[in-house]
């Protein structure tokens, strides 16, 4: 079993910035990638980022690239997503998962590939 916290989300002003941390415990020898995902009040659940374990390989949404960086310290268990030049529709839950199958191209975005999630943490960008 892999365990999964997040820390790091709040309030901020649109423009602003913020650093999510996912602390990753248990049998983290599984993990293959580690994803984050949001939602917002009222809509489903999105896909934001991901990267491989190994922090190499990392896909993004839309709507974050140039504003999110996701990474992981080689060797750190915790994964994090720099969010920067936030808006106020980025306010959501952001949750991370991880996952222990293949993660490729096509299907780095698949939410149910992802076994473990976090409790999620909120962001709020005010205007």
């Amino acid at each position: 079993q892999v365990q999964l916290v997040e820390s790091g989300g709040g309030n901020v002003q649109a423009g602003g910035s913020l650093r999510l941390s996912c602390a990753a415990s248990g049998s983290t020898n599984l993990i293959t990638a580690t994803g984050w995902y949001r939602q917002a009040s009222g809509k489903e659940r999105e896909f934001v980022a991901a990267v491989d374990w190994s922090g190499s390989m990392a896909y993004y949404a839309d709507f974050v690239k140039g504003r999110f960086t996701i990474s992981r310290a080689s060797a750190e268990s915790t994964v994090y997503l720099q969010m920067n030049s936030l808006k106020p529709e980025d306010t959501a839950v952001y949750s991370c998962a991880a996952r222990g199958t293949r993660y490729s191209l096509s299907n780095y975005d698949s939410s149910h590939e992802y076994a473990y999630w976090g409790q999620g943490t909120q962001v709020t960008v005010s205007s």
